[in-house]
């Protein structure tokens, strides 16, 4: 089934990224799986050519594209080639976010050019050492004292976590208040007591910087506060549904990079004297594989719709998202399988796809928690 979802300058942008891509990242990536970290020159070199803020206004150095097909380019062609280590897609689809909608003119002065031109590297910190998908029951706090913020607590799990500048921290304001008592306060680099753990050692993802951030007593002025005292809750609750979104379009493109690697691996690979992709299972998995990512495509691409006119319902996203990310890890598994031993090799792609594929039902809301948001909208 052919797509329509884009049209000639998402195809040339996709351009762009990709020659971006096999130029800059996907000779380095193994190494920076090594390293466990992404060096920050690629983020300079990427906010060079506008891939990090074609969603910015020009005012700010970005190009003035509101078009959520751009974001799904860039994260489908990151999937393409592994490179799962590269945290552009916090940067790109997630904070970017928060900024456009809720950062004051004077914020957007101060930081979207860094933004755009990848000299400031962002992250969001919500999850918690106790504290998981439940976000009323965050107990990093954030008093009020003069003219800033006293912010004392702990995050982990954080994306981007080791190079991040900017991070937009989900904080108590006023722990009595429960949902009403949340804000998101911006910490950045060198202040005072912000301080990082290590950088996490992960099943998957292993290029991409994954920390632990401490708080102690970390002096941030009011003009940090994105958006309005005791809204943060519903502004992330109004954002995470492009969150999941971003988390579904990585799906797909997973699976059909997935399928693809497998069905040129059977063709060559010989087993009693044929290829194993003529035997019948061999295609029939394939076969369910193949039609089901194409169905998952077509909710992707129509979710992306939704996205761009502003009618993308919280319930559709956390559909989309448990559905297709279900879908993204038993594909890996059959591709395993049907790799045989190799499959089991880390030099083999769909090994380390495998690996990578783990997390996707459980950050940006775990499967249990999307079917509730589902079932609930069904009156149950």
């Amino acid at each position: 089934m052919q797509r329509t979802l884009f049209e000639s300058e998402h195809e040339s942008f996709r351009d762009t990224v990709r020659t971006f891509l096999e130029k800059e990242v996907v000779p380095n990536h193994e190494q920076w799986e090594k390293d466990g970290i992404v060096p920050r020159e690629v983020w300079l070199k990427a906010g060079e050519l506008g891939i990090l803020g074609f969603m910015m206004p020009e005012e700010f150095g970005g190009g003035g594209v509101s078009d959520f097909r751009y974001n799904a380019v860039l994260q489908e062609e990151l999937t393409r080639v592994g490179a799962s280590g590269v945290g552009f897609a916090l940067h790109t689809d997630l904070v970017s976010a928060y900024l456009i909608s809720y950062a004051t003119q004077e914020q957007k002065q101060r930081w979207l050019p860094k933004f755009v031109s990848g000299e400031m590297i962002t992250a969001i910190a919500m999850t918690e050492p106790g504290t998981g998908s439940d976000l009323q029951g965050i107990k990093t706090t954030a008093v009020r004292d003069g003219d800033h913020y006293v912010v004392n607590g702990a995050k982990t799990f954080i994306s981007n976590g080791i190079n991040a500048d900017f991070v937009i921290v989900a904080c108590k304001t006023d722990p009595d208040a429960g949902a009403m008592g949340v804000s998101l306060i911006v910490v950045e680099r060198g202040m005072e007591g912000f301080e990082r753990g290590r950088n996490l050692d992960k099943m998957g993802l292993k290029a991409q910087d994954t920390a632990e951030l401490f708080f102690d007593d970390v002096r941030v002025p009011v003009e940090n506060l994105l958006g309005t005292e005791g809204h943060g809750f519903i502004q992330l609750m109004e954002k995470l549904p492009q969150e999941r979104l971003t988390i579904s379009v990585v799906a797909a493109a997973a699976c059909r990079t997935m399928i693809d690697m497998t069905l040129e691996y059977v063709k060559s690979r010989k087993a009693f004297g044929k290829p194993i992709g003529s035997f019948q299972n061999t295609r029939f998995t394939l076969a369910e594989l193949e039609t089901e990512q194409r169905i998952a495509q077509v909710f992707v691409d129509r979710s992306i719709e939704e996205l761009n006119a502003g009618t993308l319902t919280i319930e559709d996203a956390a559909a989309g998202k448990w559905w297709t990310t279900e879908l993204q890890k038993k594909t890996a598994d059959a591709c395993v399988q049907l790799h045989g031993g190799y499959g089991y090799m880390s030099e083999y792609p769909i090994s380390k796809a495998y690996l990578d594929t783990r997390i996707q039902t459980i950050y940006g809301g775990t499967t249990e928690i999307m079917k509730e948001i589902v079932g609930r909208s069904l009156g149950i």
